[in-house]
């Protein structure tokens, strides 16, 4: 699933080709990604002639804020990811005009493609078909979304916050950075990762972390979350950036996905363990319990 890292790194590549630009008609083959309204005829109407006005991030979603104050809302969920460029109907499927990134296998599974009025698309690849797709009046919206917790690279997000946060939490450290009620946009692939770099056990309670501990998690979440963006995110799986190309983050990766592979610190083999029925990833000797 795309998270922080990979969904800004989507809203900036966004920002470079489509701010500004109106939607002047959409196509699905999946009209049920569109959750609101659930009309898609509807959905088709209300979006029509839509400036894009802005486009930002909050938690693991992307937002569109339009003109005549609407707001369209992207979740991208476990295989989603956005797509910008030209493709043409081959029968049922959408090809690109030009060979390139585009092709990429992982960039084949278009289930809605918007049409703007310079005669790019924006397209949203979704393999698994579970992404969500809403249309809200703006100040609904943001009402929403103070459900979700704080942003972990504001500046306003410091170490007394992250320890207020945590503050009577109960549970294991790993499932609770997880919580998009505690801190926004940390999934799987960044808490593992985090986690690593303090060395501190998954399934370590968050009552036992000890001041250093929580200083050192602190940093290792931000650490990880801004080298995600400034590589432009993980792509070992299906995400690819709005040109269709990969993020780099794959080259930096030390704990998720490594099972039985070395620690780059120590050299004992990586470990998988469920923690909230989730895998998580850690070395034994580095992250004990």
């Amino acid at each position: 699933m795309p998270e922080l890292p990979e969904v800004q790194t989507t809203v900036n590549g966004l920002n470079k080709k489509v701010l500004s630009r109106a939607f002047v008609d959409v196509w699905s083959d999946w009209e049920k990604i569109v959750k609101k309204p659930k009309d898609f005829k509807l959905f088709k109407k209300e979006i029509k002639n839509k400036k894009i006005k802005k486009i930002w991030r909050r938690a693991k979603n992307v937002i569109f804020d339009l003109s005549e104050n609407y707001s369209l809302l992207v979740h991208m969920k476990m295989t989603g990811h956005f797509l910008v460029g030209k493709w043409k109907a081959e029968g049922e499927k959408w090809v690109p005009v030009k060979e390139g990134p585009l092709n990429d296998p992982y960039n084949r599974f278009l289930h809605l493609i918007f049409f703007l009025d310079n005669g790019l698309m924006l397209a949203l690849s979704d393999a698994r078909k579970f992404a969500k797709v809403e249309l809200w009046k703006t100040e609904n919206l943001k009402k929403e979304f103070k459900k979700i917790g704080p942003e972990p690279l504001d500046k306003k997000f410091n170490l007394n916050k992250f320890k207020e946060v945590l503050k009577d939490k109960h549970g294991k450290i790993k499932q609770i950075i997880m919580d998009q009620g505690v801190i926004a946009g940390v999934g799987n692939i960044y808490a593992s990762e985090a986690l690593w770099h303090a060395k501190i056990h998954p399934g370590k309670s968050v009552a036992k972390l000890s001041e250093k501990e929580l200083e050192s998690l602190y940093k290792a979440i931000k650490k990880v979350l801004e080298l995600g963006v400034k590589l432009g995110g993980e792509s070992f799986s299906d995400y690819r950036k709005p040109d269709g190309t990969k993020g780099d983050f794959d080259t930096e990766r030390k704990a998720y996905k490594r099972e039985n592979q070395k620690c780059r610190k120590c050299g004992t083999k990586i470990k998988r363990i469920k923690v909230a029925q989730r895998s998580a990833f850690f070395c034994p000797h580095c992250q004990k319990l």
